[in-house]
């Protein structure tokens, strides 16, 4: 089913961002019983997103914080696994103090996932999508480990449509691969045996995941530091010539 979604006015349109000094500073957040089961899989998805979007000063993704209106309608119930928002002034992004205001930032984020436990995956997808929905997430994500244990299915989206949520198509692969496609991040997001993998479907590619990402770092790394010494040995040839 095709549908339009909310959308939200363009920075030139929204209220002025209030100044630094004035960001509420929430305290630290509620940990889930439950978060060594969650921790690994949330520490992919934050990489790899981080890394994909590292070249956006205007995008934010943070984790494990509260999500609220103002610092007045903070409640325990809303600390999503992952916040992503785009469009967002730098100087809010990096002054963030546990958590998104709205208010503050001047807009709900485009995406929120959230990562299924036994003590939070039923109200994952009851009463936190509807509390997502009336704060005005663009879209609202739900990832299960498990395959469905702790949430209604292993992989579930939805689009906020005149401000209610409507599902997100999943497709299923017959070798149990799940996948939707976020048009938040531009992304595909995949379920692959237990394990979240992101798929940029305008250059045909998968992100790569975090032994492949830390895996490039290193070599990236190694091939700098041998190119700053073949320079090194260059300059120290010239130095001996030049004497």
């Amino acid at each position: 089913m095709t549908t339009k979604a909310t959308s939200h006015p363009p920075p030139s349109d929204q209220r002025s961002a209030p100044s630094h000094a004035k960001l509420a500073r929430l305290p630290d957040p509620p940990r889930d019983p439950d978060a060594m089961q969650q921790i690994s899989v949330i520490a992919v998805m934050l990489y790899i997103l981080k890394e994909f979007f590292s070249g956006r000063e205007d995008i934010l993704v943070g984790s494990e914080g509260y999500l609220c209106q103002n610092p007045g309608t903070r409640s325990r119930l809303y600390v999503p696994d992952i916040v992503f928002a785009k469009e967002v002034a730098p100087g809010i992004i990096v002054n963030i103090q546990n958590g998104y205001v709205i208010d503050d930032v001047g807009k709900p984020p485009n995406l929120v996932i959230e990562v299924a436990s036994p003590s939070t995956g039923r109200l994952d997808y009851t009463t936190k999508r509807d509390g997502y929905a009336r704060l005005g997430v663009g879209e609202y994500w739900r990832f299960d480990p498990s395959g469905g244990e702790y949430h209604d299915r292993p992989l579930a989206g939805d689009l906020l449509v005149d401000g209610k949520y409507e599902p997100i198509e999943i497709h299923y692969q017959p070798d149990g691969v799940a996948w939707g496609r976020s048009e938040a991040l531009g992304l595909d997001l995949y379920w692959e045996e237990g394990n979240p993998r992101f798929y940029d479907y305008e250059r045909g590619v998968f992100l790569p995941d975090y032994g492949e990402a830390i895996r490039q770092r290193d070599l990236e790394m190694s091939r700098r530091m041998l190119a700053e010494a073949e320079v090194e040995r260059l300059n120290e040839r010239l130095r001996q010539l030049d004497k």
